[in-house]
């Protein structure tokens, strides 16, 4: 029999891993966005390296992938830390909800 006023674990846990499924996705996001950046940076760095391209705006274009990499990485990993203490502290509230066999003893 549950008390008056208690939220059921069920109706408990979903509403914390709504925001954590949320910032999941931003997390997968900005990895994706670092991942293609290093390809592009890394492309770009070959192309110059092998071919060297002799348009005018070429020189100023092939190190913006590594610009874009020096932002992604630091924000992916900030985000990263906060999706796992979100999902951390999800899980420590709730063990602290008694399950049917600990209210029955």
């Amino acid at each position: 029999m549950s008390t008056m006023g208690r939220h059921t674990p069920r109706s408990r846990s979903i509403r914390h891993h709504v925001p954590a499924l949320r910032l999941t996705r931003f997390v997968q996001q900005t990895g994706r966005l670092l991942c293609w950046s290093l390809t592009a940076g890394m492309t770009t760095a070959a192309l110059e390296l092998l071919i060297t391209p002799e348009a005018a705006w070429w020189h100023m274009m092939w190190p913006l992938p590594w610009y874009l990499t020096c932002v992604s990485a630091p924000l992916w990993a900030a985000l990263r830390a906060h999706e796992k203490a979100a999902r951390q502290q999800a899980r420590e509230e709730d063990n602290d909800i008694p399950g049917e066999w600990e209210q029955a003893a």
